[in-house]
């Protein structure tokens, strides 16, 4: 069967996941693995920038995606035909975006299902992407799919809430940013803590400034992503060897910035899942994270995972033994994303 994996955001985790999820299905016995991102995505023009089977032009900002929405009932006929020509038998919307419902209403007229990863059920607190459209659309993507794959019993739970039937529950494969990294610790100095990611309330960036004003942590620490400028960012930019940098990092630098760190510090206040996570465990990082929502049953059992309550002590304690902990434990497999694949196609075959 010839699968295609759709993902049209320009940044972010979204195209990523959808190029591992097409290698999930090219390691498959008699599937083939197809890839359609935005021609503006990110990856496009990092390293390892995968072949683009299906193109697609999306927006660059707030005019230009008003102007393709304009568009968009002129541009389902051609992108019928487009996808029509790659033969597809399934399609797989690997995260949502905005301009979905072109390629929902293109496999429509062509009579081919697709299936959707849900990697999120409710808006975040601070989220200012998730504005009431983007639930909108999200339940009627949702609701036209053939199967619908959540990547944490959390996340189908807060779905069944909403009378969204989840017909699979599937982990989040990690994936490498590149070759992966020296060994945590071998530079030889202090501990090396990062923080990445969007720097918005519900990642716990309050909590995290609680954490790293206790006393004799000795640690050195990263925060890094792109947010509102905030009381929490202000209070972490105060304190001794903290260094804030509130920035979009670009595809190139990610695997860099993994190297760097000895550990990744997710302090959640909630969760559905995390990308970061994942990342972090293939590039052999330890991963301290609270226990809430879907971060917990993510990255519960993992060898190089610290679980804590979303207490500042807890959190603070944690950061203490990493020291002693260097050297144990090993890197996430890179496999996993077959496991995806096999996950969709057989929920899709019902």
């Amino acid at each position: 069967m010839r699968v295609i994996c759709w993902q049209w955001g320009r940044r972010g985790g979204g195209p990523r996941f959808a190029m591992g999820l097409r290698q999930g299905f090219e390691e498959i016995p008699g599937a083939t693995g197809l890839l359609s991102l935005s021609e503006q995505a990110e990856v496009l023009h990092a390293p390892g920038a995968p072949v683009n089977d299906l193109p697609f032009r999306t927006y660059e900002g707030g005019a230009s995606l008003i102007g393709r929405l304009l568009e968009a009932p002129f541009g389902v006929g051609p992108l019928s035909r487009r996808v029509g020509a790659l033969a597809p038998g399934l399609a797989v919307c690997a995260m949502p975006a905005l301009l979905d419902p072109l390629m929902t209403a293109s496999l429509a007229r062509l009579g081919i299902p697709y299936a959707v990863v849900a990697h999120d059920a409710v808006v975040h607190p601070g989220d200012h992407l998730s504005a009431p459209i983007v639930g909108v659309l999200q339940r009627r993507l949702l609701g036209g799919a053939r199967a619908v794959i959540a990547l944490s019993a959390h996340v189908a739970a807060e779905l069944a809430a909403q009378d969204i039937a989840t017909h699979a529950v599937a982990a989040h494969p990690p994936f490498l940013f590149g070759p992966r990294p020296p060994a945590p610790f071998s530079h030889g100095g202090a501990v090396r803590l990062l923080f990445f990611g969007r720097l918005l309330a519900y990642k716990g960036l309050d909590l995290l400034a609680e954490v790293l004003a206790q006393p004799d942590l000795g640690c050195e620490v990263r925060v890094v992503g792109s947010g509102p400028e905030t009381p929490a960012l202000a209070a972490l930019r105060g304190l001794p060897g903290v260094r804030v940098e509130n920035r979009w990092v670009p595809e190139a630098e990610v695997g860099d910035l993994l190297a760097w760190a000895d550990a990744v510090i997710l302090p959640y206040r909630e969760a559905s899942q995390s990308g970061v996570a994942p990342a972090a465990l293939a590039a052999g990082r330890r991963v301290i994270a609270t226990e809430v929502g879907g971060l917990a049953e993510q990255v519960r059992g993992c060898e190089l995972a610290l679980l804590c309550p979303p207490d500042a002590r807890a959190l603070a304690a944690a950061i203490r033994a990493l020291p002693a902990l260097a050297g144990d434990g090993a890197a996430a497999p890179e496999s996993g994303w077959r496991q995806l694949a096999e996950t969709i196609l057989a929920a899709s075959s019902r």
